[in-house]
């Protein structure tokens, strides 16, 4: 599989935080702060929102002749 560009982190990181309400996705070795209670509706919608992100980029590289 391949590596996620810094951009592609940054965003997911940004999902986490905006629609999960998770600070880090970096393990920090302690169950209250590695281990989240979500609503499932939390968890549709950042889904739905990594998903959006992943077809905007592959527009973008479509568009710029390189492959998804």
């Amino acid at each position: 599989m391949p590596e996620l560009s810094t951009a592609a982190r940054r965003q997911i990181a940004d999902i986490a935080w905006t629609t999960l309400g998770i600070e880090t996705l970096e393990t920090r070795y302690a169950d209250r702060l590695d281990l989240h209670d979500t609503a499932v509706w939390s968890i549709r919608a950042a889904l739905e929102a990594a998903y959006l992100a992943g077809a905007v980029a592959a527009k973008e590289m479509a568009q710029q002749g390189g492959t998804a």
